[in-house]
């Protein structure tokens, strides 16, 4: 016997097991693959609601008299969500980069390169023992520059020849030394002179070390390569500088070579610019 139930109690009933079933899958795809693609819960939800609701669609479609607790029905209901989850791993795969596990103890080691750069601060000048708006500037100007390209990993703490130097001169121009509020003046200060869109593209971490017997942190700023241009605003004269990762160096670009960066990284166009979209959706969408 088939139960048979009014279309709004049906509804009622479920979109709870349609969360459910999403909280359930998304859990399970986080762990089975976990390390190789990045996937985030609330796009795993939103794509269980879909898949569900097309996979019931279309059972309405093609066998009207199938009811929705009926074998076929929970079969769909379960089925769709688990195909579009398979799909959308697959595109992912393919689309994001892949995740890197490498501790920062590491990256320390191998030394700086086109994708790994080291600043010894971020905000105090070592040599005139004060805080330097230059060293912060450096720091935009770094971010910029790998969002520009194909992305890379900034080392705040770290010298030049790949030492821990710590943030314990950083933390102390900030008001509470701790890693919650460096991070959030290191947001505000790229969402000042980068935008706010391109301010939240780096992920940001803080690893604990020890100098001279002192417990202190390095901070990691992992920067993906960028959707769209990233231009550095300089807020002296109002104007905006477009700057480059090449090599190992960090470059300025004059406006006649922007302008043919920009239209070779990010050409014009409603299909590239839905396909642009569309990567950076995948890319992002479980966080960098």
């Amino acid at each position: 016997m088939v139960l048979e139930l009014p279309a709004a109690t049906f509804v009622g009933l479920i979109m709870p097991l349609v969360l459910l079933v999403g909280l359930v899958l998304g859990g399970i795809a986080q762990w089975v693959l976990r390390g190789r693609v990045r996937v985030g819960l609330a796009p795993l939800i939103v794509l269980t609601i879909l898949s569900v609701s097309i996979g019931m669609l279309l059972v309405g479609v093609l066998a009207p008299d199938t009811q929705p607790f009926s074998p076929t029905g929970i079969l769909v209901a379960l089925g769709a969500p688990v195909a579009a989850l398979i799909a959308y791993a697959a595109v992912a795969a393919h689309f994001q980069n892949p995740i890197d596990q490498t501790t920062i103890a590491e990256l320390m080691r191998e030394g700086e390169s086109d994708r790994v750069e080291f600043k010894s601060s971020a905000r105090w000048n070592l040599h005139t023992h004060a805080r330097d708006d230059k060293l912060e500037l450096v720091i935009a100007k770094t971010v910029a520059a790998f969002l520009n390209a194909d992305g890379g990993t900034l080392l705040i703490g770290v010298n030049d020849e790949g030492e821990a130097i710590g943030l314990v001169n950083d933390f102390s121009t900030v008001k509470a030394p701790d890693t919650d509020r460096y991070e959030l003046w290191l947001r505000d200060y790229l969402a000042t002179r980068l935008g706010q869109n391109a301010s939240v593209l780096p992920a940001i971490d803080f690893e604990p070390v020890t100098v001279d017997d002192s417990d202190t942190y390095v901070c990691r700023v992992k920067c993906p390569a960028s959707p769209r241009p990233v231009y550095l605003k300089v807020l002296k004269n109002g104007g905006s500088e477009f700057w480059v990762r090449t090599g190992n160096s960090t470059r300025l670009m004059q406006v006649e070579e922007a302008v043919g960066y920009v239209m070779h990284r990010w050409p014009l166009g409603i299909g590239s610019t839905l396909a642009a979209q569309a990567r950076a959706t995948v890319r992002f969408s479980g966080g960098f």
